[in-house]
């Protein structure tokens, strides 16, 4: 498995980006940022006349913004998550109905209409690949030796590929990191807010199946254990927790208010930290499905303490 680095415009820092050898071609996992950058990269790195496949782990502008180029450049075939190919088809609907969700939490219209243009500021969508195949669709990956984890959490269309030895992580598993459980619709229904939190509890018996596997991020240079990430994640879910516990009857653009004293001005960021503190408000309202989890995976232990402050 090679690894490829690249800078982006973001919060994030470097990205990467992976491929191999598979049945006489290339299989490349993720593209990088859409910047002059990552094309790049990508030209001087990667034998694109040799690509054959590439799979995407989730469509963040950062893991599939040059998916267009690579189509562009390579008769490649586009695999993306079945939940990102919804996303991707009805993009104005979700936005609408993100209005509606952010409405609900205390966000007037002209929140929603800051928080679109600034999606476009940020390059936060860039344009979907012109033509793709869902990856839970695609029974030739198996003869290939390449299988799948869903680990929805960080988004609700997250993917672990796995590759011999290796695990190709996406931002599932990333060291030191706290990476926001975004805000979104659920895919499957178009009818209310994706459970994010409920959705990481359940990953967490998938992620425990990879601490065998060497770790390949998407940023970050390594990731000393499995065990290691998760219990990072969990600390932190844990500390933050325990700040927003005391407003948590506040609505989410009340805590806000409460903990950042209009500091926090960015439409975007504020996307951001609503998207945590619901997050943190789903944990607060059922603390034992988190674990619950930890103590099938071995690690509640490890953090028993902390959470007996939950435990009441």
């Amino acid at each position: 498995m090679h690894q490829h680095t690249v800078q982006t415009p973001y919060m994030v820092g470097e990205v990467h980006f992976y491929h191999t050898e598979r049945d006489g071609g290339l299989v490349l996992f993720d593209t990088g940022p859409p910047t002059p950058e990552g094309e790049a990269c990508l030209r001087e790195q990667v034998d694109l006349t040799r690509l054959k496949y590439l799979l995407i782990t989730h469509c963040h502008v950062d893991h599939y913004g040059l998916a267009n180029f690579v189509l562009q450049h390579s008769d490649a075939e586009i695999f993306i998550p079945r939940r990102d190919a919804i996303k991707l088809q009805r993009h104005s609907e979700r936005m609408t109905r993100m209005g509606e969700l952010l409405a609900g939490y205390g966000f007037g219209e002209s929140f929603t209409a800051q928080l679109r243009e600034s999606f476009t500021r940020h390059k936060v969508f860039p344009a979907a690949p012109e033509r793709f195949r869902i990856v839970e669709e695609a029974p030739e990956l198996a003869a290939l030796g390449i299988s799948f984890l869903p680990c929805p959490g960080h988004s609700q269309s997250d993917l672990i590929y796995l590759v011999d030895d290796a695990a190709i992580t996406g931002d599932v598993l990333l060291k030191n990191i706290f990476q926001a459980p975004l805000l979104d619709i659920d895919m499957d229904s178009f009818s209310g807010r994706f459970k994010n939190y409920e959705a990481y509890c359940n990953s967490l018996l998938n992620l425990a199946q990879l601490s065998s596997r060497t770790i390949m991020p998407g940023h970050r240079y390594s990731v000393g254990s499995v065990e290691e990430a998760i219990l990072f994640y969990v600390t932190t879910l844990l500390e933050r927790a325990r700040q927003v516990q005391p407003l948590r009857k506040l609505s989410p653009n009340e805590i806000i208010a409460q903990l950042f004293k209009g500091r926090l001005t960015d439409p975007f960021l504020v996307y951001l930290k609503v998207s945590e503190i619901v997050f943190m408000l789903d944990f607060l309202e059922n603390p034992g499905l988190l674990k619950s989890s930890l103590v099938q995976i071995g690690l509640f232990n490890t953090v028993a303490e902390r959470y007996e402050a939950f435990a009441q």
